[in-house]
């Protein structure tokens, strides 16, 4: 008996690890800092990279963070002095350490830095970011992450298709109503992922299209994964999208939106069809009791044919 109590003990100890670890996923990789700027000791790494996008174009540096050999950098760049400080644009660097080799990783506007997530088991946590194509104009919002690729000594980012990732928020073609919806969703092993749904409603033109997309990275080789759903993996998904809480923060949207609210984004209870044959009257009937036939699709003997509604 202690060794099958010690046997369950470890069971659950694993359990509430595996839980609790999106709860943690803040957390950077140990290898991973933020240089400060005003500190003597970073003084070395800044005159570096400063050196080192000397002949680039930008304003200022905004950030600087340094894992094993590269320094993942961000500039902004304002177009007069005069201009306001949310009229920036930014660029995120990968910059060698070892060399004065740079990337360009991606250029937008409205950069924001989220937290670090775990999108592979065996890989360390990557630093999610949201950032939009353009500013005063009609926008799209993409969701990327940075991470350190160790077989290029260099930072990288994922998803990317020239200056575009995973596309979030966009706005609508012309006569078309787009609802979107997307969320950071906890795999069981304590992996994140991210799912989009966007519902295009063209009026009296056509019926509503809908396209659902997961996007991960596969637990074994650690590739990208797009993946557009059909069929009972889209309405799954659906689910999840419309019942997520969101395990990252900014990462999250739609969840009150109508497509979440109606009936077909809920499971629902449905009576099972009667399986009672039709000539079938149980005990309850009094001797010598006869029962008319009805006419075909009326009165008793048409209800009790079986009727199977289809799922949603």
């Amino acid at each position: 008996m202690r060794g099958i109590s010690r046997r369950l003990l470890i069971f659950f100890v694993a359990l509430i690890l595996l839980i609790g670890t999106p709860l943690f996923a803040q957390q950077a990789p140990d290898a991973f800092r933020w240089i400060d700027f005003h500190s003597d000791k970073d003084q070395d790494v800044m005159v570096w990279v400063t050196r080192t996008l000397a002949a680039d174009k930008w304003t200022s540096i905004r950030e600087i963070g340094v894992q094993y050999d590269a320094a993942l950098v961000v500039t902004t760049e304002r177009g007069n002095p005069q201009a306001p400080v949310n009229m920036d644009t930014f660029t995120v660097w990968s910059v060698s350490l070892s060399s004065h080799l740079r990337i360009v990783l991606l250029k937008g506007v409205n950069l924001r830095l989220l937290d670090w997530m775990l999108l592979a088991g065996n890989r360390p946590r990557e630093l999610g970011a949201l950032y939009d194509d353009c500013r005063e104009c009609a926008a799209t919002t993409y969701f990327t992450a940075f991470y350190y690729d160790d077989t290029q000594h260099a930072w990288a980012a994922r998803w990317m298709r020239g200056s575009q990732a995973i596309p979030l928020v966009s706005t609508s073609p012309p006569d078309v109503t787009l609802t979107q919806i997307y969320a950071a969703l906890a795999e069981p092993d304590g992996r994140v992922m991210l799912a989009t749904w966007n519902h295009f409603d063209y009026g009296k033109l056509k019926p509503p299209e809908d396209f659902i997309y997961q996007y991960d990275l596969d637990p074994w080789s650690g590739l990208e994964r797009t993946q557009l759903l059909s069929a009972a993996q889209a309405d799954a998904m659906k689910q999840r999208l419309c019942h997520a809480q969101g395990s990252v923060a900014s990462l999250a949207r739609g969840q009150d939106s109508f497509l979440c609210q109606q009936p077909a984004a809920h499971p629902k209870f449905e009576r099972k069809p009667v399986t009672t044959p039709a000539n079938n009257h149980g005990q309850s009937d009094p001797p010598g009791v006869r029962h008319p036939i009805a006419p075909s699709g009326q009165g008793p003997a048409a209800s009790n044919n079986p009727v199977t509604s289809t799922p949603r």
